[in-house]
């Protein structure tokens, strides 16, 4: 009798301990905790059970922290475990090893025979199973032993109920602060780096997890960086870049959808030098979509060895992942703007610069002409026609100043006729033959780097006319697949190429196709002619 009341105590205090919490990992302990006690068992786990039907969490106690891994990954559900995942009613063993589902023990486990076990419902569905081994002071679990496992397993229902809905409104209070942050800073004009990194910092809150990283494409084509990263390590891993191609991120942006990944660091697509670092184990990535496509993903991850992310989580990351999204469109369509705004102030000083400063002194030069016609001492005439040609130097200086401010060739020009009229140019300002070939399908398609291609057009054929010495020069602009390629061609004087060519303006060639994501190749041999060839993505 006594006994009987014992019980009945530990369960009323059993209830009232788990209804006074509302933390879902400390519920979850408290059970199994609360039904060793109660069941005088010496081992005691809840599995919790995931969308596919196998144990994605398993709370222990009796069994050390150096025990739990000496034994290895968390069981799944196989065997006597799955026995009440498949049909969940109590179930009582007096052998485990005997019955005829088992499939024994890895090494290291501890040696269990007899066996209680119990489902847990919470909302509507089992949420996982209570397990027991190895009572104390007896050779199997009683029939008091089940029906008072039954009855924990009811108020442990109960109590993973409300920490769940708990849970949940907590969450969503965080996401809804985060939407609310974030749209804050965007609206404020927020810089980039610092608004990534905010936004990863609220995904790892939202997602319950231990890091956060965002992953975008760099300049370089078929290059990806870390933007953003929040959790241990972040330092070490802010800046690394990884290969677009055959990476999990490549692929996420490619497909446009989510991944949810069980053990990341297992992955052989995974970039190991950031897996490794961070110690990633669970991992979601989410693309982050821009118009056109994807500009790169929002990767959210647990230590190795931790349960997966429930759907509930992937879906609030996902949400922030917009919101990520919509951040690095608004930046870079400020930073466009910015541009615009530069060059328009570009384009307003060189066009008062060429209407004004270098008509009045084109005019100046034409009254000192009209003067040196009607002076009788040559010695004045030669002074006038000295300053005349100064003043031609001040005008040539002044256009290429213009120049150098927005290329004024493209006023009313589209790409390709600004590059005909360059190579006009150049013919009639030198005894060469220049031939231009341009796709004006591809030239229409460059139209937003049309500036920065002038400019090196613009070099490169300045370059044959000072140093060539050719007769013939050739210019093309075609397509190769998925790039543009820019080609200069003489039969001139040639140079070595593995010589000093520093006199020969080929770095700031290379630094404006860098500046165009593309490379130089430069084949050249003394005698035979030069070839430039600068290709880059379209």
């Amino acid at each position: 009798m006594p006994e009987v009341r014992d019980r009945k105590d530990m369960l009323l205090e059993a209830g009232l301990t788990l209804a006074s919490e509302l933390s879902l990992p400390i519920v979850l302990q408290r059970i199994v905790d609360l039904a060793a006690q109660v069941a005088d068992a010496r081992y005691g786990a809840l599995g919790v059970i995931g969308d596919n039907g196998t144990l994605v969490e398993f709370v222990t106690t009796g069994i050390s922290a150096k025990e739990r891994r000496a034994i290895g990954a968390l069981p799944t559900g196989r065997g006597v475990l799955g026995l009440l995942i498949h049909d969940p009613k109590p179930v009582r063993i007096t052998n485990i090893g005997e019955h005829r589902l088992s499939v024994g023990f890895p090494p290291s486990h501890p040696p269990m025979r007899s066996f209680l076990g119990a489902p847990v419902q919470a909302m509507g569905r089992v949420f996982g199973n209570i397990y027991l081994a190895e009572k104390r002071n007896a050779s199997e679990f009683s029939k008091d032993d089940e029906e008072s496992l039954i009855v924990l397993a009811t108020q442990a229902g109960v109590a993973i109920a409300n920490a769940s809905l708990y849970n949940e409104v907590r969450s969503r209070e965080q996401w809804l602060d985060a939407l609310r942050d974030i749209t804050t800073r965007v609206l404020d004009g927020e810089e980039e780096a610092p608004l990534l990194e905010s936004i990863a910092e609220h995904a790892r809150q939202v997602a319950g997890a231990d890091a956060a990283t965002i992953v975008s494409v760099s300049d370089t084509p078929g290059e990806l960086v870390v933007a953003a990263v929040v959790g241990a390590r972040a330092s070490e891993m802010r800046g690394q870049t990884l290969p677009a191609e055959g990476s999990i991120s490549g692929a996420v942006m490619q497909s446009g959808r989510s991944l949810s990944i069980d053990d990341v660091s297992a992955d052989p697509r995974a970039f190991q030098p950031i897996v490794r670092l961070g110690r990633h184990g669970p991992a979601v990535f989410v693309p982050l979509r821009v118009p056109g496509g994807a500009a790169g993903t929002l990767m959210v991850t647990k230590l190795k060895g931790s349960p997966r992310f429930d759907e509930r989580r992937v879906r609030l990351v996902e949400t922030l992942a917009g919101q990520a999204s919509v951040a690095i469109e608004y930046g870079r369509a400020q930073t466009e703007l910015q541009r615009l705004g530069l060059m328009e102030e570009r384009e307003r000083i060189a066009k008062e610069l060429h209407d004004g400063i270098i008509q009045s002194l084109f005019a100046v030069g034409m009254g000192l002409q009209g003067t040196a016609l009607m002076a009788r001492s040559p010695e004045v005439t030669g002074r006038i026609e000295k300053a005349v040609e100064e003043l031609d130097k001040v005008i040539r200086d002044l256009r290429n100043y213009i120049f150098g401010l927005r290329p004024g060739i493209l006023a009313d020009r589209q790409l390709d006729q600004a590059l005909r009229v360059l190579g006009e140019e150049m013919q009639s300002r030198s005894s060469a033959t220049v031939g231009v070939d341009i796709d004006a399908a591809v030239a229409a398609t460059l139209s937003g780097r049309s500036a920065e291609i002038i400019q090196l057009t613009r070099e490169a054929l300045s370059n044959v006319a000072r140093h060539a010495q050719a007769t013939h020069v050739s210019l093309r602009l075609a397509r190769r697949g998925s790039e543009a390629v820019l080609i200069f061609e003489d039969n001139g004087v040639g140079f070595d190429t593995s010589g000093d060519t520093k006199g020969l303006g080929m770095d700031n060639m290379r630094a404006r196709a860098a500046r165009l994501g593309g490379t130089l190749d430069v084949k050249s041999e003394t005698g035979k002619g030069t070839t430039l060839q600068i290709t880059f993505p379209i």
